[in-house]
């Protein structure tokens, strides 16, 4: 990945069930497409969501995700959180 840095914040979040909450990747070059990940302990990760054009919002089930215009940033939120969604929320170049 030529040294790209992938960023993802925040590193840590305390939720109740039924809040909502927004996890964000910044990358330190362009990036063309965008993987976000949810994993649980002892398991694999498991795609969430793709995002492959500037500015592209996308919505699933409880997520949206919006893969930035400068096509550095991104932002995954989840609204009404659930037990089921604890886990490491994680972001990478497709």
């Amino acid at each position: 990945m030529n040294g790209q840095q992938i960023k993802h914040f925040p590193e840590f979040l305390l939720l109740q069930e039924g809040e909502n909450f927004t996890t964000y990747c910044n990358s330190s070059s362009l990036l063309s497409s965008l993987q976000s990940y949810k994993q649980t302990p002892g398991g694999s990760p498991v795609l969430l969501m793709i995002l492959a054009k500037s500015g592209e919002v996308k919505t699933q089930q409880r997520w949206t995700g919006r893969f930035g215009e400068s096509r550095q940033r991104s932002f995954l939120h989840l609204t009404a959180a659930q037990l089921s969604d604890a886990g490491t929320y994680f972001c990478a170049e497709a």
